[in-house]
């Protein structure tokens, strides 16, 4: 079984990359993440004629998480329980189901902007209703393979970006951010760290300054999974190649190869 998480900055306008992925990488499951569009105008059809089903949970603005699935859809949750609003919305920034007996989680979390912002007290507080959501689910079903997939917005570690240095006073690297990674490790998860094909693990790179071929990236796309899930998993690894070329997300998949589950 195949598991995939991409942030695709805007289905609309990677459509065509995201139909050449499903059907050269063969996933089984995607967790999308930046839609950028409302749950009705999520591109149903041309991605069913692939042979996938898709719950999306979009509201139009910059955020948006969906799930494909070609081994079925089940138990489909959209938000977290006491998720917090921000400036009055209800972001839609995570969904999850139940696919072959996998329950996937697609999140993407807040940015932050910067540390003094509101945003950031948002995403801390976001991360917050992420760990009791994810918490609630492995006591009712420890047993059952789980995973939370998806744009985390914090690299784990001074190593999962290019410089450190050049994160000074910046998100995606503060103490508290990686406090609330570990919080949600703690609830019985683990990081489950990809292989990079070519070059460092990192999965985001900026559009500008030439930072892909710089080699300037982070790793905060990641899989955080509980031990059901971890004791299938066969290999993990970034496609960096669907982040070359023209029309391309600013994020690379992620991709998890399950070994099948044992009778």
């Amino acid at each position: 079984m195949r598991i995939a998480t991409w942030n695709v900055n805007s289905i609309g306008a990677r459509l065509p990359r995201v139909l050449e992925w499903l059907e050269s990488a063969q996933p089984d499951v995607v967790a999308l993440q930046e839609l950028k569009c409302t749950s009705d105008d999520f591109p149903h059809m041309p991605i069913q004629a692939l042979g996938y089903e898709a719950v999306a949970h979009g509201n139009g603005r910059w955020n948006g998480v969906a799930i494909l699935s070609r081994v079925g859809l089940e138990d489909v949750t959209l938000g977290l329980s006491g998720q917090p609003a921000y400036e009055g919305v209800d972001e839609t920034r995570a969904v999850a189901a139940t696919c072959a007996g996998v329950r996937v989680w697609s999140v993407y979390v807040p940015n932050g902007r910067e540390p003094d912002h509101d945003h950031y007290s948002y995403k801390l507080s976001w991360f917050a209703a992420l760990r009791s959501t994810i918490a609630a689910e492995l006591a009712v079903a420890p047993d059952q393979p789980l995973a939370v997939i998806g744009d985390f917005n914090v690299a784990p570690t001074d190593a999962d970006v290019w410089d450190i240095a050049q994160f000074a006073n910046s998100t995606h690297v503060t103490p508290a951010e990686r406090t609330a990674l570990t919080d949600l490790l703690a609830v019985g998860l683990t990081d489950v760290e990809p292989r990079a094909l070519k070059g460092p693990p990192y999965t985001f790179w900026d559009y500008r300054n030439g930072a892909f071929h710089r080699g300037w990236g982070m790793r905060i796309d990641l899989v955080y999974a509980n031990p059901a899930f971890v004791a299938r998993v066969a290999d993990t690894w970034i496609d960096r190649e669907a982040r070359k070329g023209k029309g391309a997300s600013d994020h690379a998949p992620v991709v998890i190869d399950l070994a099948d589950a044992v009778a």
